[in-house]
């Protein structure tokens, strides 16, 4: 499609450009991207992408290459956080080999090693796993209590999202981690999203591997949960999440 006229593609909650790879979201008839005027494109109810003309064929493309596109970032995250543990996994082995072996002074370095080679495990594990239960009205403050219990929290209490509740936890849970512990969590309907902000109110400690921060909290808000990450925010992140709306 890269030959032919430029469209939007939906690539989990969001929307990407093709051929640009420019991001836009929420993916929502309410929110076109710009430079249009855009026309959107749906297959079986469902925003699958805009372009300048409507067309049922045009709206399976746009379908397929989304699908494509978030896979091969999923992979390509796989392969990077694989090859980081592996690149841990090594320096543990040569830490324990020279303090067996001489050097008792590397004794005290094998813990954080090894703490190290658990994040990173943790963090592979999160990026490949699918959700096993169906997605479902989660209350958004029993999500923020499991996932940051020390943050401060300003939720409607009308704040309900679909999702899969362990994956909802995960993905705060990696918000935590990412921005640091001194977090405020709020949070408005935009449309028929949550719009939840998340503030960093101190300083942030950057991972030493930087697919554990943006890298892997996109993934899973955008592909497991049908979400959209905006890190536009100079204070911290927008996540949206499909509200709930009870029938």
């Amino acid at each position: 499609m890269a030959s032919e006229a430029p469209v939007w593609v939906r690539v989990g909650g969001g929307m990407e450009s093709v051929p640009d790879r420019l991001r836009h979201g929420p993916a929502d008839t309410d929110f076109p991207p710009p430079g249009g005027p855009w026309v959107p494109l749906t297959l079986n109810g469902r925003l699958v992408g805009w372009a300048d003309h409507s067309g049922q064929g045009l709206a399976r493309r746009c379908a397929e290459l989304g699908q494509q596109l978030a896979a091969e970032r999923r992979d390509h995250l796989l392969g990077r956080l694989g090859h980081k543990l592996r690149s841990s996994v090594l320096a543990l082995q040569e830490s324990a080999r020279q303090a067996a072996f001489g050097r008792p002074e590397l004794l005290e370095t094998l813990f954080e090693q090894a703490q190290e080679v658990a994040r990173r495990s943790a963090a592979l594990e999160a990026a490949a796993m699918q959700p096993k239960d169906g997605a479902r009205g989660v209350v958004l403050g029993a999500v923020m209590n499991l996932a940051l219990p020390a943050a401060a929290l300003d939720l409607p209490s009308d704040a309900v999202v679909v999702g899969s509740e362990p994956m909802l936890v995960e993905a705060f849970t990696r918000a935590g981690d990412w921005f640091g512990e001194s977090l405020s969590v709020g949070a408005h309907p935009v449309g028929s999203w949550w719009k939840i902000h998340v503030q960093v109110n101190g300083a942030r400690h950057p991972h030493s591997v930087p697919e554990l921060g943006e890298p892997l909290l996109r993934l899973i808000v955008d592909s497991h949960l049908h979400g959209w990450l905006d890190v536009t925010s100079r204070d911290g992140a927008d996540i949206y999440l499909p509200a709930y709306r009870p029938r």
